[in-house]
């Protein structure tokens, strides 16, 4: 019996060569037209003919029915979840609340690094829906960044802790406070014996009088700080050089020459806004006689700031430092030999070069270091700022934007400790997770377990 299938190749070479057009094809079993094919043909597009059953014995048409069928269940035990709401009219409507006329207010926002951006957010009907830039707001100018815009989402987030628990289980407010008034009674005939309180690195000067204040009231109590990336290599270089600490603003608005030791500026880092903003605007040519800055990048991977840069040298992350000493003893900075050699890797006449452009435009340039780079890096930048006059001109220093400036490493060591020792009876943690990014070797989670009373607070659970 002939085989559905078969195939005479040499007729169907005949007839690709005699066809006189080109011809698509899917299979070699189309192309030879086999019996198999034909039939295979008819069951899939069945054109006005009697639905016929595939071996498996459902129709196609049978199949879309059931899929369709299913994805319709699925949908309604979807529905089934929903809460029943009612939706009520305003009795007696805020003055406020116009429909579909936003209202926007004026707020700020933490940043992870410090500080915080000036924000106008616009809401309707009490729900916030945008998140803009305030113009009037130093750090900010009209500008927000990638976490600004994000921010509105965290408001509207479903997995936002929305009720007090206690041991896992719901209770109220009211019992919260009930019991912090109970603590405070026994605390002040304490005088705040057995009491810590644990927080993120505090720049809010609302929060840290608040806490001041607090501690005075319970002079044995002891105010810990701890945020797994912080600035604390910055300001050790800072106190290196200068004996105290200090915060540093860069004013790019007015540098000609900007040399970045591994630093991001342009995207992260406490100003990276107005920074942004102000090196943008610099470089902006207006006219026949505008200036145009000029930026150096030093880094050991891509950024935005390096993807901006006019000249761009690549190094390991171990040779940033010999770099900066190279480029110190270059400038002239005390304490540094002046014939320190850049790294191995660097095209020749390049350090020459940034040196030579640097001391050309002294008091209008700026060398800033990476927050990840070590104290001595940081150090060698301030030092070489003030060689070149920028100090208090491009580069301005102030008072520590931080409440409490610490050793947030050694602040929780000294925490985790004091709770192995038993002597912790109440531990208010205010934001972070420190039983999640606390220090391996700290065993934060298994020192907690000797706290007798354990209080957080925080927007997730």
């Amino acid at each position: 019996m002939k085989d559905k299938n078969f195939i005479d190749l040499a007729s169907v070479r005949a007839g690709l060569e005699n066809g006189g057009k080109k011809r698509f094809w899917r299979s070699l079993e189309q192309l030879a037209d086999t019996e198999g094919y034909q039939e295979l043909a008819r069951q899939e597009f069945p054109r006005n003919s009697p639905v016929k059953q595939v071996e498996s014995g459902v129709s196609r048409r049978n199949m879309l029915k059931l899929m369709a069928a299913s994805a319709g269940l699925a949908g309604l035990t979807a529905c089934t979840k929903l809460p029943i709401e009612h939706i009520a009219p305003y009795v007696r409507p805020s003055e406020e609340f116009v429909p579909g006329h936003p209202l926007f207010y004026a707020t700020s926002m933490p940043r992870p690094e410090g500080g915080a951006i000036g924000l106008l957010v616009k809401s309707h009907m009490g729900r916030p829906t945008k998140v803009e830039g305030n113009p009037d707001h130093p750090a900010s100018l009209g500008s927000t960044d990638v976490f600004s815009q994000a921010s509105v989402l965290d408001l509207w987030d479903p997995d936002r802790a929305q009720t007090v628990l206690h041991e896992g289980a719901i209770t109220n407010y009211s019992e919260f406070l009930e019991l912090l008034g109970q603590l405070r009674s026994l605390y002040l005939t304490q005088k705040g014996a057995g009491f810590r309180i644990l927080t993120e690195t505090v720049t809010s000067p609302t929060l840290g009088s608040q806490l001041k204040a607090l501690v005075a009231q319970f002079p044995e109590a002891k105010w810990h700080q701890y945020t797994p990336v912080n600035r604390q290599a910055e300001r050790e270089g800072m106190r290196a050089l200068y004996g105290e600490d200090l915060s540093v603003y860069y004013k790019f608005d007015q540098a000609d020459v900007i040399v970045s030791l591994d630093a991001d500026f342009l995207c992260s880092g406490r100003g990276g806004v107005r920074y942004s903003r102000d090196f943008a605007d610099k470089r902006r040519i207006t006219n026949t006689h505008s200036p145009m800055n000029r930026l150096y990048v030093v880094e050991s991977m891509a950024t935005i700031t390096g993807g901006s840069a006019d000249h761009r040298l690549p190094l390991k992350p171990s040779q940033i430092e010999t770099f900066a000493k190279a480029l110190a003893g270059a400038l002239g900075v005390k304490g540094i030999d002046a014939g320190a050699q850049a790294p191995a890797g660097v095209p020749a006449g390049w350090l020459a070069g940034v040196a030579r452009d640097l001391q050309q435009r002294s008091g209008t340039s700026i060398i800033l270091a990476g927050e990840q780079q070590p104290p001595i890096v940081h150090a060698l930048a301030h030092a070489m700022n003030a060689a070149l006059g920028n100090t208090g001109k491009t580069v301005v220093y102030t008072a520590p934007i931080e409440a409490q400036p610490v050793n947030e490493l050694d602040s929780i060591r000294e925490l985790a400790d004091d709770m192995n020792a038993g002597k912790v009876d109440t531990l208010l943690i205010i934001g972070g997770n420190p039983v999640y990014n606390a220090p391996a070797d700290v065993a934060f989670e298994k020192a907690l377990d000797r706290v007798k009373l354990r209080l957080r607070l925080g927007i997730y659970n």
